[in-house]
């Protein structure tokens, strides 16, 4: 059986039950009817361009080799590219990295560099320009804690990570929207002694409340399937406990769907993760609690630069953009690693380490496009678009749409008038 069969084998018995749902469902909750008032100083041959210019829905991806690539030209096309796909940029807020050193922190521009995580005002100003929404990745991740405070007391880690919370309010949370608090939470592991207390999630969202009472706060997590996709599910439960714990501000349920498996594994992993039963049903269970869900780290492995494995990747993650997209709860999918060659726990153009081995970018190492990117972008800039020409009527025009920003250029007696407008969910 070739590999295509194995991994798309649940869309392809399943396709013409899921094109329906998709489809409806898309039309739903993704577009609405808005009627633009342009006033009654026109001729009857007027004409209104209508162009959208971006999503209310958030597609992102990491933002972690901005600037980093070995040469000029590599950085130069990573720049131009991410935003033809991308509104949201996932920054490295790791405090590990942010601040090394107790007290040095890295977030101007001109710090010292290290690799996956460039600084966040260089990051700010690249969103700012390209006018991508920044999101913070992560408050408070044990993993990443610094070497210089991991063993540290309880009393006096939530002393530090106070401190870095206010820092981080202070400098960046009028600029970025949501902010994820917790992340990987239901591991055994553990790298500072704060993190094995009963209440590191509760006073991880409590504070967080504290100097982000205006932002978005996420919960994000791995283990979205165990082991079970009712109420006795495990991340389920996680969030159950901290709402029944008093826990009011949290808005976001995010995700990750990296498929970091071998591919001996692909046939048995399918039947969950690459089935839009199955998907739907673990959507349906978490949007029980009210809360917007997100796609927060995603990752569809290649695999190898061959054909194949390359159709495989792009069908794969359109027709998982498609179920996504269409699912009433969710307002982002956030892709991990943009290029081939560039992840974690490997070092560049390695393909035989870490995450690498997977080529689960949407560019090849040599910053080629491989076909996913060609399908995704494709899909958001062409099918998930709205653009179109109307005649007003009575001064205004009428249509249905995505929902984001238009831009509409009002054409009269060779004159043209351009002005700009929202199509937002209620």
């Amino acid at each position: 059986m070739l590999r295509y069969d194995t991994a798309m084998k649940y869309f392809l018995e399943q396709k013409e039950e899921n094109e329906k749902r998709t489809k409806e469902n898309i039309e739903k909750y993704r577009k609405g009817d808005c009627v633009l008032d342009i006033g009654d100083n026109y001729s009857p041959n007027a004409k209104v361009v209508i162009r959208q210019t971006n999503h209310e829905f958030k597609f992102g991806c990491n933002l972690f080799m901005l600037d980093e690539l070995e040469t000029d030209e590599k950085n130069r096309i990573y720049r131009e590219k991410f935003p033809e796909l991308f509104n949201l940029a996932t920054l490295p807020f790791y405090w590990q990295t942010v601040e090394p050193e107790e007290g040095k922190f890295r977030f101007d521009k001109d710090c010292e560099k290290i690799y996956r995580r460039p600084s966040i005002d260089l990051c700010m100003d690249y969103c700012k320009e390209k006018g991508i929404e920044p999101k913070c990745h992560c408050l408070n991740y044990d993993e990443f804690t610094p070497l210089w405070a991991r063993n540290l007391e309880v009393d006096e880690l939530k002393k530090k990570l106070e401190t870095r919370f206010k820092q981080i309010s202070e400098r960046y949370s009028k600029d970025i929207p949501s902010f994820e608090v917790t992340n990987e939470t239901l591991r055994a592991s553990h790298y500072s002694k704060f993190f094995m207390e009963d209440d590191f999630l509760e006073w991880s969202y409590l504070t967080a409340d504290k100097y982000f009472h205006n932002n978005k706060l996420i919960i994000n997590d791995y283990n979205i399937w165990d082991p079970t996709d009712n109420n006795r599910n495990y991340y389920y439960m996680q969030i159950e406990r901290l709402l029944r714990n008093g826990i009011k501000h949290l808005d976001t349920i995010g995700m990750q769907f990296h498929c970091f498996f071998p591919l001996e594994k692909e046939e048995e992993q399918a039947k969950q993760k690459f089935n839009p039963r199955r998907l739907y049903d673990l959507f349906d269970l978490f949007y029980r609690f009210g809360k917007e869900e997100q796609i927060t780290e995603m990752t569809i492995p290649a695999r190898s630069c061959g054909e194949e494995d390359e159709r495989v990747q792009a069908d794969l993650t359109e027709n998982l953009y498609r179920v996504m997209f269409s699912h009433p709860s969710m307002n982002a999918i956030i892709y991990w690693n943009f290029v081939d060659g560039y992840c974690y726990r490997a070092e560049p153009g390695d393909m035989t380490a870490g995450e690498n081995v997977y080529h689960g970018g949407f560019l090849r190492f040599d910053m080629s496009e491989k076909p996913v990117y060609k399908q995704l972008k494709k899909l958001i800039n062409e099918e998930w678009h709205t653009s179109l020409v109307c005649t007003p009527v009575n001064g205004k025009v009428s249509f249905r749409g995505f929902y984001g920003d238009y831009e509409a250029e009002i054409i009269d007696n060779n004159k043209k008038n351009v002005v700009t407008f929202s199509n937002k969910k209620q």
